[in-house]
């Protein structure tokens, strides 16, 4: 079994969504947990995960899609999103981005910081976002106690010593299909310590690809696996094994009540 730890379902048709779990699940993808973007996109994730065993959700707002501070009432819409049902598993997709046009710096702090608080609230794990900022990311974490409930770096692309720091404040390293491409990480993922990797597709709608085939699905989180099971010279069923215990140890008991699955012993 294979867990993928972070996609984005909710602009799919329920249809669409049916057909993408049925090819995950042909490829060993059991679970997968959808992320919200923004208040809309996270009640419509829970809608969706109410239709499907193997679909969770995540609630939280990303930092691309801050139009303004999580206030009181934002925060209240919030909470009672991920407390309206228990496959809401993690605060996501939440953290910093600095890309140039991103929302100002100052608002995006304030929403992070909220939402950090949110997720110690409701005792569920964070599924952080970094882009161009990851030692503002993981100060903000560390002063935010965020490690009182763990979670995952998402779409891990950074240095050795980012990985270290993320995974010293009790957070996995969440690897996607970059993983596929690029030398650099995979340099890197060859050294990371399995007890410390979830993996994940970030799928989403990708309509600049020409052909439907081509876009990134939750079934895509195998070739992730068996890629990182070549890079660490380890057998598919070690990897496929260690990476799906650590996601059920970091999504937590609400995720493990749903599920029936709890970690099993250390491989």
């Amino acid at each position: 079994m294979l867990i993928d730890c972070h996609v984005h379902l909710d602009t799919y048709s329920v249809q669409e969504v049916s057909d993408i779990l049925d090819r995950g699940m042909s490829a060993g993808v059991e679970h997968v947990v959808s992320a919200g973007t923004t208040l809309a996109s996270s009640r419509r994730s829970i809608e969706l995960s109410s239709l499907f065993a193997g679909l969770f959700s995540g609630v939280g707002i990303h930092p691309m899609d801050i139009h303004g501070p999580v206030d009181q009432s934002t925060y209240e819409e919030l909470l009672g999103l991920a407390r309206s049902s228990d496959k809401v598993v993690a605060i996501s997709e939440i953290g910093l981005d600095y890309i140039e046009g991103a929302p100002e710096r100052a608002m995006q702090f304030q929403a992070f910081r909220e939402q950090i608080r949110l997720a110690r609230e409701l005792t569920l794990p964070i599924v952080f976002h970094s882009r161009e900022g990851h030692e503002d990311v993981l100060r903000v974490l560390r002063e935010e106690r965020a490690y009182e409930v763990g979670g995952a770096m998402h779409y891990f692309q950074a240095d050795e010593a980012t990985a270290k720091a993320a995974i010293d404040l009790g957070f996995y390293i969440s690897l996607a299909r970059p993983l596929l491409r690029l030398p650099r990480l995979q340099s890197l993922a060859a050294r990371l310590p399995l007890e410390h990797i979830v993996l994940e597709t970030d799928a989403a709608p990708q309509p600049f690809k020409a052909k439907r085939e081509n876009w990134t699905e939750p079934r895509h989180v195998r070739d992730i696996a068996e890629k990182l099971a070549s890079l660490q010279g380890r057998p598919f069923q070690e990897v496929e094994y260690t990476t799906t215990r650590n996601a059920v140890k970091m999504l937590g008991t609400r995720w493990q009540a749903a599920t029936g699955h709890h970690p099993g012993p250390q491989a």
